[in-house]
């Protein structure tokens, strides 16, 4: 890629990222906007709207940046959880290897990298027409003393992070322990899920599960529920809700159409108030919710799985460690999840459903793994322009013109690459809910590694490896040529990535705070719905889509600061964008939907690991293709020592986020013997996991026969 590609690549992207955050700064001042852009505030009380006009609102203001940069560390703990303060330390990590790597690759190796031959070659006053390759390692000459610059700054980054790494792993254990200790008792913490529960003839699921944790467990067990299945249940009452919406939009708006025809999609036939049309419609939908209701209390529906309580978090947490039948296969446990994190539609697929859902979820991804080849292809194709005249001649006359060839390889084909990428987050997401998990956080977690690895797959070593399938396949069939391969594609590729991280890096953070999709999709629903705050919804932080981004830019910076430091002024951009973006979004946007205590920084340590072994490998084949062949020797040890303290952290650290101590539950445990409110917990705990469908759920409709439990549980205990 040319400079003035990038340059005319930086210049669009700079230009909507000014856009972005002028407009946000009016258009959030804007009360029909408040849904937007405060959907959080609102749903607190601590925003109102108000229909006066004041001409501020029409003028650009930065106080939201002094908001966002005020906020402290403690106040994003307590108002949206540790998972928010994980994230914001991700950021934050990478903020302090890239200020240190940059100081380093621009005032160090920059220099260093443009002292070759190649620099001598070209004309300075025409420099926007001239290769990005004379910034690069590829430029120093064969053999040059210069090159042990490279090394050392190859270890010295290495050290660096690895002791970065150290102490936020140490830093965010140490915060998961304290709000552990601080928080207040949670009825996950006192249950587990109790799977393949044996039921012998003439009993119920509930007597099995009650009369083996009463005879096994007699001092500390202290209720259970039985799962069903309710899948039927939960789209009825989906239903019912949309048409309870209806009514009330109905209701409320006296412009809203009143009336609807009978027949052929409201053309023709007789016209019926649409009010009575809606209403008779949820009445039949509450009978057979009423009917489905019944009909699960029954045996045959009962799931063989149950949430059995505790009366202490350590009762729950021997009952999880211990194997409780000779038969390994049957009351198998694991943790429950948060009542409202449990994944319901989980219960209603058989074990046989599961496992050939895992399979299938396999199939998927390697299906969607190798036809995302495509886009990749083409993205390579565009970037090229002497491939784009041989597959298209016809663009000949137009590819002529500089500003048009600098657009469509300095500009297009990451913007095609970045709409392709969008569908990858919510794909991934929905293989990870068919795979078998219980909760929302672990298919989560579970669509962050699919989206991280694709990404790095599919991005990176697709792109350096021309973006062909044979020659990736052939790369790995031959391992001793990695290294070499390595060294030769990734530094060619650097231009591409800068503009990458500039494209999906910096307009992809300025969008998130534009809210692009939900402005747009709120002044198409604006007209036809009543108040907007019926329809207020807060959302939750997706961190399955912008994690796996910004650890792959991480990537992108720790194995290119030595072969292209020119990328790391744009990750710090990058970076900088979205410390501020992303704590601003924390205060007005997003509410947290679960609570993984900071689970999500093992899956950031791990990719950091790779990232730096990648880093290795390439600087072993650098240094061997420029014939410096003891740079090349002293390398190896760096990948071994980096995996030996990785081994180390998951010894000393993880076992810290999969569960906790017994230190840790028995003190927790002596401190609410004296709490007055643990017995009305344990009687809230009692119906904590009780199934949402089977629960009483308020209509807005003339009957109130929902409003009042269908069934009587009998598996409580």
């Amino acid at each position: 890629m040319l400079v003035s590609a990038l340059l005319t690549s930086v210049g669009i992207n700079s230009g909507l990222c000014i856009l972005f955050f002028g407009l946000y700064s009016i258009l959030r001042k804007q009360p029909l906007n408040n849904e937007v852009y405060l959907p959080r505030l609102l749903a607190e009380g601590k925003s109102q709207r108000t229909s006066r006009f004041n001409l501020e609102r029409l003028i650009p203001s930065t106080g939201w940046l002094k908001n966002a940069w005020s906020l402290s560390e403690d106040d994003l703990l307590a108002s949206s959880g540790l998972d928010a303060v994980v994230f914001m330390r991700v950021i934050t990590f990478s903020l302090k290897v890239f200020v240190f790597a940059g100081i380093i690759g621009i005032f160090v190796l920059l220099p260093v990298n443009c002292s070759g031959d190649k620099l001598d070659n070209i004309d300075l006053d025409n420099l926007s027409n001239n290769s990005l390759d004379v910034f690069t390692i590829s430029n120093v000459n064969k053999g040059s003393k210069s090159l042990w610059i490279h090394f050392s700054a190859v270890y010295v980054v290495t050290i660096f992070v690895c002791y970065l790494l150290y102490y936020e792993y140490s830093y965010i254990s140490s915060k998961r322990l304290a709000y552990f200790h601080s928080s207040k008792p949670q009825p996950h913490q006192f249950t587990i899920l109790v799977r393949s529960i044996p039921v012998s003839s003439g009993s119920s699921v509930s007597d099995s599960v009650d009369s083996f944790f009463k005879e096994y467990h007699p001092l500390t067990y202290l209720s259970h529920i039985v799962v069903h299945r309710t899948n039927k249940l939960r789209l009825l009452i989906k239903n019912a809700k949309r048409l309870s919406k209806r009514i009330l939009h109905s209701r409320s708006d006296p412009s809203h159409r009143k009336y609807h025809r009978s027949c052929c999609f409201g053309l023709c036939g007789r016209k019926v108030d649409l009010v009575d049309h809606y209403g008779k419609r949820l009445e039949d939908i509450e009978e057979n919710v009423r009917m489905e209701q019944s009909g699960v209390s029954f045996t045959g529906q009962e799931v063989r799985a149950a949430f059995v309580s505790f009366k202490s978090r350590y009762g729950a947490a021997v009952a999880f460690h211990l194997r409780q039948s000779n038969n390994p296969t049957h009351w198998t446990a694991e943790e429950a999840p948060e009542p409202h994190d449990v994944y319901w539609p989980f219960f209603s697929s058989s074990f046989m459903q599961r496992w050939i859902s895992k399979l299938v979820v396999i199939v998927a991804c390697i299906l969607l793994t190798i036809l995302f080849l495509i886009p990749v292809l083409l993205v390579q194709g565009l970037a090229n322009l002497n491939q784009l005249e041989i597959w298209f001649p016809f663009l000949k006359s137009i590819l002529t013109i500089t500003f048009v060839s600098q657009v469509i390889t300095g500009y297009l084909p990451n913007l095609i690459l970045l709409l392709f990428l969008k569908s990858v987050p919510p794909i991934m997401e929905f293989l990870s809910s068919i795979q078998g998990y219980i909760s929302h956080s672990d298919i989560e977690k579970s669509a962050c590694d699919k989206v991280l690895w694709f990404t790095i797959w599919n991005i990176f070593f697709a792109t350096i490896f021309s973006g062909s399938a044979l020659s990736q396949l052939d790369v790995f069939l031959e391992p001793k040529n990695i290294t070499s391969k390595l060294a030769v594609a990734v530094p060619a590729q650097a231009s591409f990535f800068i503009a990458y991280v500039v494209t999906s890096g910096w307009t992809s953070t300025s969008s998130e705070l534009f809210r692009v999709i939900p402005l747009f999709c709120s002044l198409i629903k604006r007209p036809f719905t009543g108040d907007p705050d019926d329809d207020l919804e807060v959302p939750a932080f997706d961190y399955h889509k912008d994690i796996p981004r910004i650890l792959f830019f991480v990537l992108l910076g720790i194995t290119y600061f030595f072969l292209a430091p020119l990328i790391l002024p744009f990750l710090l951009v990058y970076f900088c964008l979205g410390y501020i973006v992303f704590r601003n979004q924390f205060i007005n946007v997003y509410a947290p939907r679960y609570e993984t205590a900071g689970k999500f920084w093992p899956i950031v340590h791990n990719s950091t690991i790779f990232s730096l072994v990648l880093m290795h490998a390439i600087a072993v084949g650098i240094f061997t293709l420029k014939k410096l062949s003891l740079a090349s020797s002293l390398v190896i040890p760096l990948p071994i020592l980096t995996l030996l303290f990785n081994e180390y952290c998951r010894k000393r650290f993880l076992p810290i986020f999969v569960g906790y101590s017994a230190e840790s539950l028995i003190k927790r445990d002596r401190q609410d013997e004296s709490d007055p409110a643990m017995p009305e917990f344990f009687e809230k705990l009692v119906t904590a996991y009780q199934d949402p469908a089977l629960m009483p759920i308020p209509y807005f409709s003339d009957t109130n026969s929902i409003t009042t439990p269908l069934i009587n549980n009998n598996n409580r205990v």
